[in-house]
Order: C-alpha cells, then sequence, then structure tokens
C-alpha cells in the first residue's frame, strides 16, 4: 500500500500542478485574506467515541480478507451505519490479490441523506494487510491494524453518528473500501482493489459526490498531513479548502501547508478511473524512511498506537468540512 514516487517524478508533479496541469482549479491562491467558513454551532466531535468504535474493530481480530475477523467486522460497520440512519449499499465479490489468491471483499458504503443532490464523500479503508512485513522480528505475522484501517473507519463512525442526530444540509456517502493493503510493495497497482472495484462499477445511480476525502493512518500520535501529490494533481482546490479550514479550527500543525510525495492510495483510483476529485489525508513523516509512521505495517500498529487528540483534530476538521459547505456547491 501507499508507494512513494521516485523524486524526478515528484519534482514532475510539483511542477505540472504548478502549472495548472490536470486540474479544473488554479494551483495558486488568491492573496486576499481567508474568510471564515465553519459556522459557529459546529457540533462537538468525540475523540472517546470514535476511539471505542476503533478499539472494537480491533478486538475482531486483523481483519484480512478470507477471515472470520473479517467477515464479523464488515458486519459490525454494516450495523453500525444502519443504526445511524445511513442508506447501506454493500458492493461484495471477489477480487484477486497479486498472490494469485481470490479475495472476498465488500466495499461498504452507509449514504446519509441519499434524497439530496449536494454531496460529498469521506471514504477509509478497513482492512488489514496480511502480515506485518515491516517489522524486524515478526515480518510474516499477522498485527491488530489499529491506526491503519480502523482508526479511520472509527471516526467515520462517530461522524455518521454526529449527523443522525443533527443533519447537515449536504449528503454524506461514507465509503468503507476494501481489500486496500494485501497488494506488493513492488507494483502500486496491487493495492486498492476494493476502490478500483468500486470506481470502475460504481454503486451510485445518482447524486454523485462533488468530491471525496478520503482517510489513511490518521491516529498516530502526533501524526502530521502533508499536501499529497496525487490530491494537488487531481484536487488542488479541494486540498485548500480542508487545509484552510483545519487552520481555521487551529489545527495548522498537523495539516501542515506543505507538499509532500504521490501515494498510491484509493483516492488515487477514485480521481483517475471514476473522476470524482479526491484528495488524500494521510500520515507523512519526513523523518523516517518511508515517509510513515514508524508503526507502519508492523506489530507496534495496536490500540497503543491510536492517539485521541489525533482522532479529534482530524475529526473536528471533518466536521467544518462537512457544516460549512452548504453554500459552497
Amino acid at each position: 500500500m501507499k508507494n512513494k514516487l521516485s523524486a524526478a517524478v515528484i519534482a514532475l508533479l510539483v511542477l505540472f500542478a504548478a502549472c495548472g496541469g490536470g486540474s479544473d482549479s488554479p494551483e495558486v491562491k488568491p492573496s486576499e485574506p481567508k474568510k471564515k467558513v465553519v459556522p459557529a454551532n459546529l457540533p462537538a466531535f468525540n475523540a472517546d467515541s470514535a476511539y471505542q468504535y476503533t478499539a472494537k474493530q480491533v478486538a475482531f481480530g486483523p481483519r484480512v480478507p478470507n477471515t472470520e475477523a473479517h467477515v464479523k467486522c464488515g458486519d459490525y460497520l454494516i450495523a453500525e451505519l444502519n443504526k445511524y440512519g445511513a442508506k447501506v449499499i454493500v458492493q461484495a465479490g471477489n477480487v484477486t490479490a497479486y498472490t494469485g489468491e481470490s479475495l472476498k471483499f465488500r466495499n461498504i458504503v452507509g449514504r446519509m441523506q441519499p434524497e439530496l443532490a449536494n454531496r460529498i464523500m469521506i471514504s477509509c479503508h478497513w482492512d488489514t494487510r496480511p502480515f506485518s512485513d515491516r517489522d524486524p522480528e515478526k515480518p510474516k505475522a499477522r498485527f491488530d491494524g489499529a491506526v491503519d484501517g480502523a482508526a479511520s473507519a472509527g471516526i467515520m463512525l462517530e461522524i455518521a453518528r454526529i449527523l443522525k442526530s443533527k443533519p447537515a444540509t449536504v449528503g454524506v456517502d461514507f465509503v468503507f473500501f476494501d481489500a486496500e493493503d494485501y497488494g506488493n510493495p513492488s507494483d502500486g497497482n496491487t493495492y486498492c482493489l476494493g476502490s478500483q472495484y468500486f470506481a470502475a462499477r460504481p454503486p451510485f445511480t445518482d447524486n454523485f459526490p462533488k468530491f471525496g476525502i478520503n482517510l489513511d493512518m490518521v491516529a498516530a500520535q502526533s501524526a502530521t498531513f502533508y499536501r499529497e501529490g496525487y490530491s494537488m494533481q487531481f484536487a488542488s482546490d479541494i486540498v485548500f479548502k480542508v487545509w484552510d479550514i483545519a487552520d481555521e479550527l487551529g489545527h495548522k500543525n498537523t495539516f501542515v501547508p506543505e507538499n509532500s510525495a504521490a501515494i498510491t492510495d484509493d483516492h488515487f483510483f477514485i480521481n483517475s478511473i471514476l473522476g470524482i476529485k479526491t484528495i488524500d489525508v494521510i500520515h507523512h513523516d519526513p523523518s523516517t524512511e518511508t515517509g510513515f509512521g514508524s508503526y507502519w505495517h508492523t506489530q507496534k500498529d495496536n490500540m497503543d498506537a491510536v492517539n485521541k487528540g489525533t482522532m479529534q483534530v482530524v475529526g473536528h476538521t471533518l466536521l467544518g468540512v462537512i457544516y460549512s459547505e452548504a453554500k459552497a456547491l
């Protein structure tokens, strides 16, 4: 999952984006002062609740496709979305992993207020990589995937709960992609099998979301989110929208206003195949060799790695986007 591009390709992408290529929205931002857009009565995000949703998923065990834990967790996500009044769509089938193994998968969609034409999409992956191949001691063992998968889903479930009690004036589609993390590190196209399937066979017949925000590894302590390369190439206006709202809410140190490498993640296929402008909010650590947190694909990715403070920042920012969006669409 999440292969980085080479430095040369990244440089070309940055130049491409700076010239405005590949995007309907200009890269250069206006110089006038930013207007405040977040409503004063923004509902509160409950990080304790999001943490509990995360712990519940982890308690099932690693959510590796073709396992009992995977089935139980998928059933749990569906039940929670139904509880909060979403119109649930389950896109199920089989995809072939790079190993040749057939994987049973379920993309799970929860549409809040599906009758609304103006919509945004918030997505994540909910499966777990089948082995902790970055772990120096146990590279073949399964791991919890608490940050890398479960926490993003936990944040989304908490937002769904909030929308049930305080509906927004914009529709929200929660999409939980499956079979994202069962890939070969040397080939980015072997990852994100659920989102590739989704993009080629969208389950929506009408009221497509206007844009999307994909979450990945958004709950580690001191996590930072940079403006990822493909997000800037395909949807720089959405990047600036989200980062400006984070800044308005006091989260500039977490949503860092600097560009980073392009990452092959679920958003890439939603952009390149389906054409819905989608950005990736993903942990970027410039101090590590991989650019990801030290827990990434190791046994350290457990509930001890999940930080409620980071979940609070991400959830607060997403609520700011949702509840300020009505006039923008």
